[in-house]
């Protein structure tokens, strides 16, 4: 059964959304100890609740003079399960253009470099220069879970880019290879094919290719475009709202990030407007040598809303790539953001060779009254993630929520959660996340629930729930309660549990094949994010989680 922590004067039933959890599943219990702390991107594990697949029991059986092992029988069911999770990862391809990369290495020149290649004013350059001189001064942060080799930052290059990116008028006048491209990702850009309802801004390694239906938005009031445009056509805008949300010196990637951000969306919605259609953003690193640091700003005025989709892939290398990228969110009076994201960057292979280095700052701020801020995610790839979406709860009856679907598997490494700060009155937060942990992979939740002493009336509810399949899959759980107002009413609950032969069994009993059984289970087990994603990321997934485990059963 679930442990509820309470840190309130009082506590509080269990919402009647929360899951009725499975019979069988084992749990984990747990203590959320309260305890005041720095509400930094910082840390540290003082509250541990962890599961390893390999605690659990083994059952033999015998029948005659034949007699199986625990080992055996185990074993193979482990195998069974692994080999359906270790499908090819079809978006590993590369695209053979001619482009333009910088030299490897980070210096104040090339920080000018950069900015002298997309025409930045002054202003922007100055931006970045404070941003590199900080990021001199500060140390690469060390306390996740995760564990890597120590990134040469010099042998990174910060710019690569088609060399065939000069303005176009329209698509139609792009690369057709680079068309080709995204339309075999599934993200068709050209007139006759693209989606009807879903404004996309294609990013290719260091630059936005273009977006569609921009003319169209605009004609509603709805700023969508590469933030490269916006700095050279909006300009009051972005010197307004950048680094507002997330500071420069936030942390050590975020100054790196602002120092040799490369492109990516900048959305504005203005008073009173609904955006007319969903907006997206597809991100591809391409360039072996390049890494990938895009910076997406999305401003929502008071009675506004938008639904901002986002993807990415990369090609299959050897040579572990970096991604280190930020997004600021803000909503003001009445507005709502819904930002959901399928992360589908190149794992690695099965021994962790290869795959992307994911180290993302994502924040909102409700800043005004009645405001909303929802981040869904649903994470499958990347060698090593580390990321917090997060909300700040400024404004009073603002509501901030995280729903979130980890997958990992082989070697792969994930340190994700979020953060809800609550600072106005009567504020909301709602947190779902649901692991699962393959192989020999290492999926840890850390989410910080921090209440102000001005928080009259705040309420939080937390659900974590970890999914083991195999023996040497890891699963932990940091959750960090910090409460200074003794109105405030929050509630934790955490379980582990694991796929296992009796569950396979019962379904073959009734005719389903056990790949196709696996399935079911998962897509049960994560069916709260699920139904949370956007309608035109639903056929998406499903084709995703469906990939990552077929095949294994035979």
């Amino acid at each position: 059964m679930a442990h509820v922590a309470t840190t309130s004067a009082r506590a509080i039933e269990r919402p009647r959304h929360a899951r009725a959890l499975d019979r069988r599943a084992r749990t984990k219990k747990f203590s959320a100890t309260a305890h005041r702390g720095h509400a930094r991107e910082r840390f540290s594990p003082r509250c541990d609740a962890s599961a390893n697949a390999g605690d659990s029991e083994t059952a033999s059986e015998g029948t005659g003079t034949v007699q199986i092992s625990p080992v055996s029988a185990k074993e193979e069911e482990v195998d069974r399960i692994q080999e359906m999770l270790n499908k090819p990862y079809k978006w590993g391809f590369s695209t053979t253009i001619e482009t333009e990369t910088i030299p490897a290495g980070l210096s104040e020149d090339v920080v000018r470099m950069i900015s002298a290649k997309k025409n930045e004013p002054d202003w922007m350059l100055d931006f970045r220069l404070k941003a590199f001189r900080k990021w001199l001064t500060m140390e690469e942060p060390d306390w996740s879970d995760n564990s890597y080799p120590q990134i040469d930052y010099q042998g990174v290059s910060y710019y690569s880019a088609p060399k065939s990116m000069e303005k176009k008028k329209s698509l139609d006048e792009v690369d057709p290879e680079l068309l080709a491209t995204f339309d075999k990702l599934g993200i068709p850009l050209n007139e006759q094919k693209r989606l009807t309802n879903v404004a996309v801004d294609a990013v290719f390694d260091s630059v936005s290719i273009g977006t569609t239906f921009k003319e169209d938005l605009l004609k509603a009031g709805v700023i969508f475009c590469s933030i490269s445009e916006a700095v050279h056509d909006y300009p009051e805008l972005v010197k307004k709202h950048l680094g507002s949300v997330v500071p420069v010196a936030d942390n050590y990637f975020t100054a790196l990030n602002s120092a040799v951000f490369s492109d990516g969306s900048f959305v504005y919605i203005p008073k009173g407007v609904v955006s007319p259609m969903e907006l997206s953003t597809y991100f591809r690193i391409n360039a072996e040598s390049a890494g990938q640091f895009e910076r997406t700003l999305i401003v929502a005025e008071d009675d506004s809303y938008v639904s901002y989709l986002e993807g990415c892939t990369a090609p299959a290398y050897d040579d572990n790539q970096l991604h280190a990228a930020v997004v600021e969110i803000s909503a003001g009076k009445n507005a709502e953001v819904k930002y959901s994201t399928v992360q589908n960057w190149y794992a690695g292979d099965e021994n962790g060779k290869g795959g992307i280095y994911n180290f993302v700052t994502k924040r909102g701020l409700c800043k005004g009254d009645n405001s909303k801020i929802s981040w869904t995610q649903v994470e499958t790839g990347s060698s090593i993630t580390w990321k917090y979406p997060s909300v700040v709860l400024a404004g009073d009856n603002s509501i901030g929520e995280f729903f979130s679907v980890a997958l990992t598997n082989n070697a792969q490494q994930a340190d994700t959660g979020t953060k809800m700060i609550h600072i106005g009155k009567n504020t909301r937060s709602r947190i779902v996340s649901k692991g699962i942990s393959a192989g020999k992979s290492k999926n840890v939740y850390r989410g910080l629930v921090q209440v102000g002493p001005n928080a009259v009336g705040a309420r939080n509810y937390s659900q974590c729930d970890s999914m083991l399949i195999g023996d040497k899959a890891g699963a932990n759980t940091y959750p960090y309660i910090q409460v200074k107002e003794p109105s405030a009413r929050v509630e934790h609950e955490a379980s582990t549990s694991k796929i296992g032969e009796d569950q396979l069994f019962y379904f073959q009993q009734r005719g389903i094949d056990p790949e196709e059984a696996v399935g079911v289970i998962i897509s049960g087990f994560c069916s709260e994010v699920f139904n949370e994603l956007p309608l035109e990321f639903a056929a998406e997934v499903n084709q995703l989680m469906s990939l990552k485990l077929e095949g294994s059963v035979g």
